[in-house]
C-alpha cells in the first residue's frame, strides 16, 4: 500500500476509533436532554429582547465571552492553528443560525421556529456517514422515522395554513442547515479539545458574523437600561453558556446521530414553554406529537445501547478466543 493509502486508511481508522469511545451513556443522553431543555428557552427571551433580533444574537456572543473566559483560560494554549481556524468557521455557522433562527420568532411562533431549526438530524446523519463513516444502528431509521412523525404531528397541530408565518418558518428551516454545520465541527474537534473551548474561540467567529449581519440588516443597536440588558443576559447563560456548552460537551460522549435526534426534543419543549409563558394553546394534536417525538427518542436511544451492547460482548468473545 503506498503512503497516500496507509495515510487515508489511518485517517479513516483515527475517526472510528473516536467514534467507538463515545459510549452513549445514559447519563449523557439526560445531560443531552438537561442542554436542550436550556436552549429551548431562547425563544422566550429573544421575544422579551427590546433589541432587534439579529443585535440580541450579537449581544449573546459579546456577554459570552467573559463568562466562558474562566473555563476555557487554562485550556487556550494547547490549541493548533488550524483548531482556531476550524472553531472561527464553526463560529460563523452558529452566527448564521443564530441570526436566522431569532430573525424567525418575529415571523412565526415560538414553537415553530424551535421545531424547523431542529431538523437538522437530515444534514447530520447523511454528512457523518460521509466524514466521520459513522455507520447507523438496525433500527435507528425507524426510530428517527418515529421522532419525524411525532415532528409533524406537533407541527399540523401548531402550523396550521397561515401565509403569515411562512417567511418566519422558511428562516427557521434555513438556520438548521448552519446548525448542523456547527454541530459537525463541533463533534469532530470534542475529541481533543473541551467544550468550554470550544464556545470561548467559536465565539469570536460569531462575533464577527453577527456584527456584520446586525450592520447590514438592522444597524448595530445599543441597550440602554436594564428592561434591555436582562433578556440578553439571560439568553447568554441559558442558550450559550449552559445550553449550548453542555450540549458540545455531551458531543464529545455521544454519537453525532444520537445527539442530533436528540435536539429534536426541543420542539417539544419549546411548545411546553410557549404555553406556560405566551399561553399559545396546545391542541390534542400538538401533546400527542410531543409524546412520540419523546418515544422515537427512546427508541434511537435505546439502539444505541444495544450496538454499545454487543460491541463489548464481541471484543470480550475476541478476548478470551
Amino acid at each position: 500500500m503506498g503512503t497516500q493509502g496507509r495515510a487515508t486508511a489511518q485517517g479513516q481508522t483515527e475517526t472510528q476509533d473516536s467514534t467507538r469511545q463515545r459510549g452513549n451513556a445514559t447519563r449523557y443522553v439526560l445531560l443531552a436532554m438537561l442542554a436542550v431543555a436550556f436552549l429551548a428557552t431562547g425563544g422566550i427571551f429573544v421575544k422579551q429582547s427590546g433589541l432587534g433580533p439579529i443585535n440580541t444574537g450579537f449581544y449573546r456572543m459579546l456577554f459570552s465571552i467573559p463568562l466562558l473566559w474562566p473555563l476555557a483560560y487554562g485550556r487556550l494554549h494547547t490549541l493548533t492553528r488550524k483548531q482556531v481556524a476550524l472553531l472561527i468557521v464553526a463560529g460563523l455557522f452558529l452566527a448564521g443560525d443564530v441570526a436566522l433562527w431569532n430573525t424567525a420568532f418575529g415571523y412565526t411562533t415560538v414553537a415553530n421556529a424551535n421545531l424547523l431549526t431542529n431538523l437538522t438530524p437530515f444534514t447530520v446523519i447523511p454528512v457523518s456517514y460521509f466524514l466521520f463513516h459513522e455507520r447507523l444502528p438496525r433500527l435507528f431509521l425507524p426510530g428517527a422515522a418515529v421522532t419525524l412523525a411525532g415532528v409533524l404531528l406537533l407541527m399540523g397541530g401548531k402550523a396550521s395554513p397561515v401565509p403569515d408565518n411562512y417567511f418566519g418558518d422558511f428562516l427557521a428551516l434555513a438556520a438548521a442547515f448552519f446548525y448542523a454545520g456547527f454541530l459537525l465541527i463541533a463533534y469532530r474537534l470534542r475529541d481533543s479539545i473541551e467544550s468550554s473551548v470550544i464556545m470561548f474561540v467559536s465565539a469570536f467567529g460569531g462575533l464577527v458574523g453577527l456584527f456584520g449581519a446586525s450592520l447590514a440588516v438592522e444597524g448595530l443597536q445599543v441597550p440602554h437600561g436594564w428592561s434591555d440588558i436582562w433578556p440578553i443576559l439571560a439568553l447568554t447563560l441559558c442558550v450559550q453558556v449552559v445550553g449550548h456548552n453542555l450540549l458540545t460537551h455531551c458531543q464529545g460522549k455521544l454519537s453525532v446521530n444520537l445527539s442530533s435526534v436528540i435536539c429534536l426534543s426541543q420542539p417539544a419543549i419549546a411548545a411546553v414553554y410557549s404555553w406556560a409563558v405566551f399561553s399559545e394553546q396546545l391542541s390534542t394534536l400538538e401533546i400527542l406529537g410531543i409524546v412520540v417525538v419523546m418515544a422515537g427518542v427512546y427508541i434511537v436511544k435505546r439502539q444505541y445501547s444495544a450496538k454499545n451492547t454487543a460491541a463489548t460482548e464481541g471484543e470480550q468473545a475476541s478476548c478470551t478466543a
